[in-house]
This record gives structure tokens, C-alpha cells and sequence, in this order.
């Protein structure tokens, strides 16, 4: 009983940190503007310190890729520096570094993003920057084939060279048996070899238009006055013929009829283990439940140095030198449940697999105690009041959810149900979830490493 209470305790001061240690502002609603040619402007005003962050998102990721085209928004990510008649190649990151400013861009699975952080008088620059390439980019072969070999060195360094990324990268390609998501961000090299410039340019054409975009300003602004720049700036780039997000044909991944396994060979010193198992994607944030009860068995199983997984496999047995869990609670597709490690000196990846299904087994049959759920919470809580201390954050959480196909204004609404789950819901879905049947485990064989190739160091897994 008495620790039950020290942990519920902590659970509510935590709570009562999320109220007092940020100011009232944060809390108010951000502003949504329209835009008559369809661009979204998200502003959220954040009056701490005198800077801002504009982070423009395009709802095409490699998600929306083809087969033979592999890596392209990517590849266009890339070329999205490369100028336009008005601002030569190579001067836009220069322009926003000489007024102290720093820039940058990402792809992921599911959207293309592109942001400026930076004094907050200088945000008329960020935009009238980001707004003259979203349709003015000038692609040209040379540049365009200098690039391609800067992404295939890139795909080389972070996936071929590193292989804890090349086992996942291949244990995706098996999981999943039609879904886009079995395709690398970066691309297969295949694709990345033969990419033209008129692909660029036809995913360019496609997709970056402002009817397909969400602009979100969060910092020292002014709602009102920033929705003036956005039309200032925007409102003149006319909207572009394409099927909206929500419009988009469902791709829906077939149930997996058993399990599947794989084994990865690549230099290394150590062998590794990935165990990921299909399991849903918040759609609803107010009648789901079970992506909610399944962020929670992530956070039980490796929320903290006291979680299960590092507490028997590390600490206590020393069969694992790591071991970890991994959920994302949103995306445009299917998500899966991962559990990976890497077993120690003198022991196996199958010594290591049966010690984690030993952990899921006891979990499956036992449950959980409320203590290991209230600290779990605890964690969730503590991270959300770290995210509204930075408005980089604040911006990020704003874009990835309005990009997916959520809103804006759901994040207090995932908060409330994360502090509902039950213990008997974490056990559930552990149940219904972590089987077999849709399971697909990865293992690396290490190979000996070349003379003079670093040792391979464990990087942990890629959430």
C-alpha cells in the first residue's frame, strides 16, 4: 500500500507540474486559418522568448510512393535546397544562418516537412523563402544526379553500413505483405540508381501544392498579424488538382497467417534480435482504446530503468546487454509492437527470444501491477510537460498529428485516455496482440568485421 501511494502520489504532482510550471498561454487553443487556395495555417502563440518556429508540412511521404520510385520524397526533400530563379542553389539555409536562424527538412513514412527556427522579427523571411520554393524549385539533371549520389552514400552510411538498421529495414520488408510502409524511406538502392529527374519533378508537381499543405508558426506572434504574412506570402500560389488525404485509397494490410523469420548476415560483433508483431493505429481518439492500452504496455515493459525488460533480461538474469520495446501510437497506416535486444557475451538471439517471451507469457497471465502502470502514466505526464517547454516540440506535435489525418486539437483528449487505461486493458491487448500469427522476428548473424571497419557498437533500436 505504501508504494502503491508513493507512485500515485508522484502520478498527480506530475500532473499538478503540467499546470503550474507552464504559463496559461500555452494552454489556450491554437489558431486555424484556411487560406482560399486551401493551405491549413496553424498558430499557436508562445510568448516565453522572443523566437519562432515555421514548419511547413506536405501530406506525401514514402507512403504514397510507387513501386520502381522508391525514395523519391526523399530524394525531393533533398533537392528542395537546390533553389529557384529567385534564390539560387544554396542560399536559402544561408540567408536564414545570416540572421542567426537555423534551418532544416525530414521525411518520414507518412509526410515531408521543411522548418526555420529563428528570431521571431525574421519570420517574414522563413516564409517569404519556404513560399517561393513550394512552387518556383528549379530541377536540373546535373544537380539532380550530384544529389542522388549524396542520398546513396546517405542510404550506405545510416542502412547498408549500420546493421541493427539493415535488420530492421529487412524484418519490414517481410512484415508486411502489401502495405507501402514495407518500403524504406530512403529508398531501395535499385530505385535510387535509376531515379530521373523527371521523377523528381512529377512528385514535385503532384504533391507540393498548397491545398496538400499546413503551415504551423508557434512562438512570439501574433495570431492575427501571422495570418496576414501566411496570405501575403502563400496567398497568391494557386491550389493544385489532387486527391485530398482523407480521400485516398485505403491501403490495408492482409492479416499475417503465421509467423515469418528471417536472418540478416552483415558485418558485426554482436548478433541482434527484432521481434515485431502487427497492432493498430489510433483512428479514433475518443472511442479507441486499444492503441491507448498498448502505448501503456510499451511504457511497462521499457518506460524506465525499473521496466520490465531491463529489469529481468539486463539486471537481473544478464542474458541481454539491452533489450527494449517500441509502439507509435499514430500513423497514416498500420503500426506494429517491436521488442528487440542484444544477448550478452556467451549468450544466443534464441536464448534471448524465449527469455522475452517469457516476460510477454508472464505478462499475458499475471497482468500488471498498478504500480508498474501508475509509473508508466508518470512517464507519459512527464513527457508531455517537456514537450510544451519547447516550442520546436509544440510545432512538431501540431504538424505530425494534422498530417495523418488527426487534429490539432487532440493531444488533451490522447492525455485524458492515457491516464484511463486499465491494468486489465494492458493484459488484454497484450493477449490479443503479442501472438504468433502475426509475428515476424529478424535476427543478424554476425560476419566478421574487414580490417580497419569500426566495431560495430549497439545502437539501440529505431523507433
Amino acid at each position: 500500500m505504501k508504494t502503491n501511494y508513493v507512485m500515485t502520489f508522484t502520478f498527480f504532482r506530475l500532473l499538478a507540474a503540467l499546470m503550474v510550471l507552464t504559463p496559461a498561454a500555452i494552454y489556450a487553443n491554437p489558431h486555424e486559418y484556411m487560406l482560399e487556395n486551401g493551405l491549413k495555417l496553424i498558430v499557436k502563440e508562445d510568448h516565453r522568448s522572443p523566437v519562432v518556429v515555421s514548419l511547413i508540412w506536405y501530406k506525401a511521404g514514402s507512403i504514397d510512393e510507387l513501386n520502381g520510385a522508391t525514395g523519391i520524397a526523399h530524394a525531393l526533400e533533398h533537392m528542395m535546397f537546390k533553389g529557384t530563379k529567385k534564390v539560387p542553389g544554396g542560399e536559402f539555409s544561408k540567408r536564414i544562418a545570416a540572421v542567426g536562424g537555423r534551418d532544416n527538412a525530414f521525411t518520414s513514412r507518412d509526410y515531408t516537412a521543411y522548418f526555420q527556427q529563428l528570431h521571431k522579427q525574421h519570420l517574414p523571411l522563413a516564409m517569404e523563402l519556404e513560399s517561393d520554393r513550394m512552387r518556383n524549385l528549379v530541377l536540373t539533371k546535373e544537380e539532380f544526379t550530384k544529389e542522388m549520389n549524396v542520398v546513396m552514400e546517405e542510404r550506405r552510411l545510416r542502412t547498408d553500413d549500420k546493421p541493427h538498421a539493415l535488420v530492421y529495414e529487412k524484418m519490414m520488408a517481410v512484415a508486411y505483405q502489401s502495405h507501402p510502409y514495407k518500403r524504406p524511406v530512403i529508398g531501395w538502392m535499385n530505385d535510387l540508381e535509376n531515379m530521373r529527374m523527371e521523377d523528381a519533378q512529377e512528385w514535385y508537381d503532384r504533391w507540393y501544392a498548397p491545398n496538400n499543405a499546413i503551415l504551423v508558426i508557434v512562438g512570439d506572434v501574433n495570431a492575427k498579424d501571422t495570418y496576414q504574412l501566411a496570405k501575403k506570402y502563400y496567398g497568391a500560389i494557386k491550389a493544385r488538382p489532387l486527391v485530398p488525404l482523407d480521400e485516398r485509397k485505403p491501403q490495408t494490410e492482409p492479416p499475417q497467417a503465421g509467423m515469418k523469420r528471417l536472418i540478416v548476415k552483415a558485418p558485426a560483433n554482436l548478433p541482434y534480435l527484432v521481434m515485431g508483431y502487427h497492432a493498430p493505429a489510433l483512428r479514433d481518439v475518443t472511442e479507441d482504446w486499444e492503441p491507448y492500452a498498448l502505448e501503456m504496455l510499451e511504457g511497462v515493459l521499457d518506460g524506465n530503468a525499473s521496466a520490465r525488460l531491463n529489469k529481468a533480461l539486463v539486471r537481473e538474469s544478464q542474458i541481454a546487454n539491452s533489450a527494449s520495446a517500441g509502439y507509435s501510437i499514430t500513423a497514416r497506416g498500420p503500426s506494429m509492437f517491436y521488442l528487440d535486444g542484444t544477448p550478452s557475451e556467451g549468450k544466443t538471439v534464441l536464448e534471448l527470444e524465449e527469455a522475452i517471451r517469457s516476460e510477454i507469457e508472464k505478462l499475458i497471465r499475471e497482468g500488471v501491477t498498478e504500480k508498474e502502470l501508475a509509473r508508466a502514466k508518470a512517464q507519459v505526464v512527464a513527457s508531455h510537460v517537456y514537450q510544451l517547454d519547447s516550442i520546436f516540440s509544440q510545432a512538431m506535435q501540431i504538424g505530425r498529428l494534422e498530417s495523418i489525418g488527426l487534429s490539432y486539437r487532440d493531444p488533451d483528449m490522447i492525455l485524458k485516455k492515457l491516464q484511463a487505461v486499465t491494468a486489465e486493458q494492458v493484459q488484454s491487448v497484450a493477449k490479443k496482440y503479442l501472438q504468433d500469427d502475426s509475428l515476424t522476428v529478424a535476427t543478424l548473424d554476425p560476419q566478421p568485421l574487414e580490417q580497419n571497419q569500426p566495431a560495430n557498437v549497439p545502437d539501440g533500436f529505431r523507433h
